[in-house]
């Protein structure tokens, strides 16, 4: 089959690879009708590239039909139209029935101490083979896949469920915003858009979004969200004047590790990336640090006694914290990989309604050849051709 795969720091390829096959009892394998290109995809392009080996298969992104089952995948069969969660999760351990799937205790990655293990996401979450190719083997599968009508609906009405939309939920759920309260979205990438419009549809009074990206700021826009280009605008004081002075209820950060306005800690980043990996990953795991201007950005932005919630990617290790300033402003921080199959059952009926209520058909910028994923990858990364979010098909012909 076609695959992409890493092949160096920036650099990834379509390659002929092993079609996937059953492996376990609980495995099901998809012939992948779509994959979508996440903003996580670009920490492993340019800032995570020691803990990935050439040649892996990467995308977290995928939906597509059911080709073959293994005996114990309970009721999902041949033929199925699945979306494919980027958590690889049990459903029975102690951790997924308290809804903490990206914990799960039968996929934890446990040689590297991390969490659940995830589709196309280096060794430290079990190195397993993406959903960027034109199969996928999926295990699990007695839980995982979340079946979407086979109505002839496009893609992109379900292929979110996969991670943004309920990363983005998740975040929205964690940032605690009041009814009629106000918050502010950091960032307005794929997450950023989503989770702004679920704030509104959740019933917050003000939502504001930033992000110095003109095609980003009119998207939201078109959707009822104050925007603010941060580097034009007094971020702090307008957000002040929208808040009577105190800030708002809530923040989220959709920014993640590779914040702009962080120059120090992305050359940093920049140089350890070119370095060995055997010198590398050990600097990264315990010494690294992360751009975290948009974090700061919250930090100082939310009112006292109000909620930060964190849907961007952080890996820093040695990541300094205002601790007084979150004292004193008596801050709640929550954070953490989306839950994905804990908020499905929320969010199928809201992607289904034919009034779009959460605007999922509205997102999707770029739909390209999988084959032409490397161009897809540098238009994303560099915010080129109004580029917001790019969906892959594995089976179009490159011409």
């Amino acid at each position: 089959m076609r695959a992409l795969t890493w092949q160096g720091n920036e650099s990834v390829a379509v390659e002929d690879v092993p079609d996937p096959r059953i492996e376990q009892p609980t495995d099901a394998v998809i012939r992948v009708t779509s994959t979508a290109v996440c903003g996580s995809d670009l920490h492993l392009y340019s800032v995570l590239g020691m803990f990935i080996d050439p040649g892996d298969v990467l995308g977290h992104e995928a939906m597509g039909v059911v080709e073959e089952v293994g005996t114990e995948t309970g009721d999902l069969a041949v033929g199925d139209r699945v979306v494919v969660p980027f958590t690889i999760s049990c459903g029975h351990c102690w951790m997924c029935r308290r809804g903490l799937q990206s914990q799960c205790e039968t996929t934890q990655v446990r040689s590297q101490g991390m969490g659940a293990a995830l589709f196309g996401y280096t060794r430290l979450y079990g190195q397993v083979p993406g959903g960027q190719a034109q199969y996928l083997r999926v295990p699990q599968a007695h839980y995982g896949p979340v079946r979407v009508p086979d109505d002839g609906r496009p893609d992109e009405r379900y292929l979110y469920l996969s991670d943004i939309l309920p990363t983005a939920w998740q975040g929205v759920r964690y940032a605690d915003v009041p009814e009629g309260g106000s918050v502010v979205v950091l960032g307005l990438g794929p997450v950023g858009q989503l989770a702004a419009r679920i704030a509104r549809y959740r019933g917050a009074g003000l939502v504001v979004g930033v992000d110095p990206v003109e095609e980003r700021r009119a998207m939201a826009e078109r959707h009822g969200v104050r925007t603010v280009d941060p580097t034009t605008a007094d971020l702090t004081g307008v957000v002040a004047d929208l808040t009577s002075g105190r800030g708002p209820d809530s923040v989220i950060d959709a920014v993640g590790m590779e914040a702009h306005g962080s120059g120090g800690a992305e050359l940093v980043q920049k140089l350890v990336a070119h370095l060995p990996d055997a010198v590398a990953a050990p600097l990264t795991q315990h010494a690294g640090t992360d751009r975290l201007a948009a974090l700061y950005t919250a930090f100082d932005l939310v009112r006292r006694g109000g909620t930060v919630s964190l849907s961007g990617v952080y890996g820093g290790a040695l990541d300094p914290l205002p601790m007084m300033q979150l004292f004193d402003k008596q801050v709640t921080l929550r954070m953490g990989q989306a839950n994905v199959r804990r908020w499905t059952d929320e969010l199928l009926p809201l992607v289904e309604d034919a009034a779009d209520p959460l605007g999922v058909l509205d997102l999707r910028t770029h739909r390209l050849p999988l084959e032409h994923a490397a161009e897809a990858y540098r238009t994303f990364q560099r915010k080129e051709d109004g580029c917001i979010k790019v969906v892959l098909d594995p089976w179009r012909d490159a011409g």
